[in-house]
């Protein structure tokens, strides 16, 4: 199993949030927040989630309040907000710091020194595509829309 994987985090209702299941589909793990200017992606996460799940595909979302405190609100409220504005449907988890000395270890995985893509994460709605076998196979800006062309070229080439 890889370190992806192996990864276990808190989840927004208390309980345990594994990556062990996700070992067979790629995953695109991106930093969220409620109160962004890109916080309207969502929308798109939740319609690349349901067009690509059937075939091996999901997002995992990861609140973050690191960048201009736009994610101020508690597990409750992120949880509130994703159902009703966006009607969520993929795995999203408990605040994390993705940079910094507090670095949650996915993000040190994902972007930290030794990481195929290293770097700080530069804003909310950094996209990173992880591979079945839990390698990181690609990196997106926060700009990057769910429904660009290249994103959706490269989570099509992963699901082959």
């Amino acid at each position: 199993m890889s370190a992806f994987h192996e990864l276990v985090l808190p989840g927004l209702a208390g309980q345990e949030l594994p990556l062990a299941p996700l070992k067979s589909q790629v995953t695109l793990v991106v930093n969220v927040a409620s109160e962004c200017g890109l916080t309207p992606q969502y929308a798109g996460l939740q319609a690349l989630h349901e067009r690509y799940h059937d075939r091996g595909f999901g997002v995992l979302g990861i609140p973050c309040n690191q960048f201009a405190a736009q994610e101020p609100g508690s597990d409750a409220d992120i949880l509130q907000f994703c159902n009703e504005n966006y009607g969520i449907t993929f795995p999203i988890c408990s605040k994390l710091e993705v940079n910094g000395s507090q670095r949650h270890p996915l993000y040190r995985l994902l972007a930290g020194e030794g990481a195929d893509f290293p770097g700080d994460i530069s804003w909310n709605f950094e996209k990173f595509l992880v591979g079945k076998d839990g390698r990181v196979l690609a990196r997106f800006s926060p700009r990057t829309a769910p429904n660009d062309p290249a994103l959706i070229q490269t989570i099509e080439s992963a699901l082959g």
